[in-house]
């Protein structure tokens, strides 16, 4: 019997080598996707390219060995590239963002000892989704340059500038630079991309097991082999490709490992910055182990806390040795769950053959065109900031549209931090404006075995009370009847939904009994 269909108790082993015949080819496919991602990634940042290589091995190896997740898949985001691109601005170098990124780990080690790990159930998904938003629309704008194979600074490289002048005009002088051969690579790169990831295609085995992203970059590479060939004056070379250090030997590839400056440890913007990726990074493991825990087909619970200091720890680690700042991606996460991978093993694998490939083929690497990578980056930043993102939370009423477009605006014309500080004030203000009742009532707070308890939801429920909903959920007795009744409410969050929804997914395994009043008309009202 496959063992996806057994019962709970009997299905679940938890042993680091009980999986391998999934987890081995699931970290492979990982492998395949965070490659190009890494790359692209550290381009976005304004690091050098072989700090996202570091990330990507530190999240794989470190975090993968120390996170209490089975399916998460940690190393350097998009969501942080902003942080780290403003940073190196207002430091001066990459090396005091490495100082940023230790310190920052420090802080999210003490989060977890302070048990902050639910910290992410207290912000709103509109605000959230305004953040991931706002830095994918930033991501496409700063990719634009490589596109066209410009290789002046970024367009985002100070955000005091916002939408002023000098970002239009940095715009239109690219095209007095632009490669054709740059922007042939880009175009084919980003046909193959939607190409590749057609419904139609994906059917097929090995259109689901190689990666988009992978099969773009290596066309890339192939065409500007072309070019050379036959086409030299379409050819890229020097800045416009890769460029990693290739290591003659082993004590030779250690030595490209570079290490932080600590002569600005006194720097107060240092702390900012450290503040920035705490919270960035963060937050997006949090909700990528919130996710990974849904997508998981065991249902396994991951422990917050425990999932904060590993992250800080590989935050430190990759600090040190000149990597990206590391957060669990969900992107990846979910790569990994759907690929097989079902322990930890899965994302060790991925760091190492990461490692193994880095240190082997450094050459082949070198020939990858920065225009492909510009690619994969915009269909990443596209996901984030996509028409169809804009169009739900329109459709989802001014209490979600409202703090999702403040959000977005905010960021854009200021900075990060400022950005969310704004977007979470207004997202507390509409929120507060209809909170004035209690959001539930439990008949039974006892929660003892094979009692029924009886949910009653108030007239306004909202992501502020997504916690105490939780918890309450979650300490139903095994055996016990919940009775979840909405037919007094008006408006529920769609983080409360979620939870809800989460909790109908996973009843079954306690042998839980659902009922509910009045609740299905929110559902269609999402869709």
């Amino acid at each position: 019997m496959d063992q996806d269909n057994l019962p709970h108790h009997q299905k679940i082993n938890d042993g680091f080598f009980s999986h391998v015949k999934t987890d081995l080819p699931a970290g492979l496919v990982v492998f395949l996707i965070a490659l190009p991602l890494c790359l692209g990634i550290s381009l976005a940042s304004g690091a050098p390219l072989f700090s996202g290589i570091i990330a990507g091995i530190v999240g794989g190896i470190v975090v993968g060995m120390l996170s209490g997740a089975k399916v998460n898949v940690s190393g350097p985001a998009a969501s942080v590239a902003l942080v780290v691109l403003m940073a190196i601005e207002s430091l001066g170098s990459f090396q005091a963002v490495m100082v940023a990124t230790i310190i920052a780990g420090i802080f999210q080690i003490i989060l977890g000892f302070l048990r902050a790990g639910t910290i992410a159930y207290f912000f709103p998904s509109s605000m959230i989704k305004g953040i991931l938003a706002s830095i994918g629309l930033i991501l496409i704008i700063n990719q634009i340059p490589h596109a066209f194979g410009y290789s002046g600074k970024a367009l985002f490289g100070s955000m005091e500038d916002g939408f002023g002048t000098n970002l239009f005009q940095d715009i239109l002088g690219i095209f007095d630079y632009i490669s054709l051969g740059a922007t042939i690579i880009t175009v084919l790169s980003l046909i193959i991309i939607f190409a590749w990831d057609q419904p139609a295609l994906k059917r097929y085995t090995f259109f689901r097991f190689v990666p988009s992203a992978l099969i773009a970059v290596v066309a890339s590479i192939g065409i500007n082999q072309l070019f050379i060939a036959y086409f030299p004056e379409l050819a890229l070379s020097g800045g416009r490709l890769v460029q990693l250090p290739a290591a003659g030997s082993l004590g030779e590839f250690f030595s490209f490992f570079t290490f932080p400056d600590f002569s600005q440890i006194t720097n107060p913007e240092l702390y900012t910055v450290a503040l920035s990726i705490a919270f960035i990074a963060s937050l997006e493991s949090l909700l990528s182990t919130e996710a990974g825990d849904k997508l998981d087909p065991y249902k396994r619970k991951s422990s917050t806390n425990r999932e904060l200091k590993a992250q800080g720890i590989g935050n430190i680690v990759s600090g040190f040795i000149g990597g990206l700042p590391v957060t669990a991606v969900i992107v990846r996460t979910s790569a990994n769950v759907s690929s097989g991978g079902r322990t930890p093993l899965s994302t060790i694998t991925h760091g190492v053959v990461m490692l193994i490939c880095v240190m082997a083929i450094p050459r082949i690497l070198n020939m990858i065109p920065l225009a492909s990578l510009s690619a994969v980056l915009f269909v990443v930043g596209y996901k984030l900031t996509s028409i169809s993102l804009f169009r739900r939370m329109w459709k989802a009423g001014k209490r979600q549209f409202v703090p999702f477009f403040v959000t977005i605006v905010a960021v854009m014309l200021t900075d990060l931090i400022t950005g969310i500080m704004i977007g979470g004030a207004v997202s507390v203000f509409v929120i507060l404006r209809d909170n004035y009742k209690t959001p539930f009532f439990v008949a039974e707070e006892a929660h003892y075995e094979g009692e029924k308890v009886e949910l009653t939801l108030s007239e306004e429920v909202t992501f502020l009370n997504k916690a105490s909903i939780m918890l309450t959920l979650d300490h139903v007795a095994p055996n016990s009847t919940v009775v979840i009744d909405a037919s007094r409410s008006v408006n529920i969050d769609d983080d409360v939904l979620e939870i809800i929804e989460e909790f109908k997914s996973t009843a079954a395994y306690k042998n839980i009994r659902i009922e509910t009043i009045d609740l299905d008309k929110f559902y269609a009202l999402r869709n």
